[in-house]
């Protein structure tokens, strides 16, 4: 056992010795008609107005079924609801769309922030959900505070609220670095249960949003700990391991490629944007591509109802996440490299939207739709051409 632990350390410290294999070449799709991309934004944005709760907020602990993923009460249900309705809030307000309903929600959502996200916490030792609440607040805090521009009352209670958040997210580190959100073993004062390289990334993500929008300090000391903890948690072809516990396992399915094909872009993302330059344009083409030529098994997991139970150990809610920082990725690449991809990326989201306009890829209790929603909203909205 020792042996296969130093030879699976040694592989991982091997980063960057494997070039990038071939890949197959991209099947022909249709080109995006005039407005069919904006139909189908429309569609998503009139199901989240439709479906907004009366305090706000979207989702809830209902619609609950054999089973169901660990949720300790009180906090984890707030987390849950914080997640996806600041997801379906930022959907709504990239989507650009300012028909009085959906500006009527908007505003509704924004008061239900400033009310339940100061009180958001990990209050049960096994859990930290929190961090996925805190870190896409920020971005919706981010979302609201270009929306709100003028207005310099709204404006200082945004960022004091965005303050805020990085200051939780700062008290939820593990203390390996990083962030996680299960400890089932430890339950120690400060977080020791098993960091993830994709919360990590997330919450990292936010973090330099956070810095950008409202001109933050983030604390180096976290930031240079969460990108060492991704560091170790990626192989030498640009897979990243599912969590810190597993860089010993490197090769079990869920730490390969096909394994990883929704946990590789946020993984870059967060390196790239914190000045990796190993992260190259030719290394998020080749996982932009690797996406969108093997999305069919990607899609195989989506809407199983038991986590990790198909190949590769791939889960349903790896999905719309998963297109959601591969167009982030996309982003970062000049425009004529753009353009191969943005019809493959809007024809696989738009093909998978509901007859009653939401996204959805994991049943989980009353969350699932506004969360994949908010996800494809944004998807979709970066892919419009310039």
């Amino acid at each position: 056992m020792r042996l296969l632990l130093i030879t699976s350390t040694l592989l991982l410290l091997k980063i960057g010795a494997q070039p990038l294999p071939k890949l197959g070449t991209l099947p022909v799709v249709e080109s995006l008609k005039e407005g069919e991309l904006e139909a189908s934004i429309k569609r998503g944005v009139d199901y989240l107005v439709g479906k907004q709760n009366k305090d706000g907020s979207w989702g809830g602990p209902t619609r609950t079924k054999g089973l169901n993923i660990y949720a300790p009460v009180p906090d984890s249900h707030l987390a849950f609801r914080t997640g996806a309705s600041t997801l379906a809030l930022s959907g709504l307000l990239d989507s650009g769309d300012r028909r009085p309903e959906v500006v009527a929600a908007i505003e509704k959502a924004e008061a239900w922030l400033f009310e339940k996200l100061p009180k958001l916490r990990h209050l049960d030792p096994t859990t930290t959900y929190n961090v996925w609440g805190h870190a896409y607040g920020l971005r919706a805090i981010a979302d609201l505070y270009e929306y709100r521009k003028g207005d310099e009352a709204k404006l200082s209670r945004l960022k004091q609220l965005a303050a805020k958040q990085v200051g939780m997210l700062i008290k939820t580190e593990d203390v390996n670095g990083g962030w996680g959100y299960l400890d089932f073993n430890n339950h120690t004062a400060h977080f020791s249960g098993i960091p993830t390289s994709f919360t990590t990334a997330t919450v990292l993500l936010s973090m330099k949003d956070a810095e950008k929008t409202f001109g933050l300090f983030i604390p180096e000391k976290e930031v240079k700990r969460g990108l060492v903890s991704i560091n170790k948690q990626r192989t030498p072809d640009w897979s990243f391991v599912y969590s810190y516990d597993h860089r010993y396992r490197p090769r079990y399915g869920i730490n390969r490629p096909a394994g990883s094909l929704g946990r590789s872009q946020v993984c870059m993302a967060a390196m790239r944007k914190f000045g990796d330059k190993r992260v190259t344009d030719d290394l998020l083409e080749h996982w932009l591509h690797r996406l969108c030529l093997r999305e069919g098994w990607f899609d195989i997991g989506r809407k199983r109802p038991v986590p990790h139970e198909t190949h590769f150990s791939i889960s349903g809610y790896f999905y719309y996440y998963g297109f959601y920082y591969a167009t982030e990725c996309l982003q970062m690449l000049p425009d004529d490299r753009q353009k191969t991809y943005i019809p493959h990326l809007a024809r696989h989201i738009m093909s998978k939207q509901e007859k009653d306009g939401s996204w959805w890829d994991y049943p989980l209790y009353d969350y699932h739709q506004p969360y994949g929603t908010g996800y494809a909203l944004t998807t979709l909205s970066r892919l419009r051409t310039k």
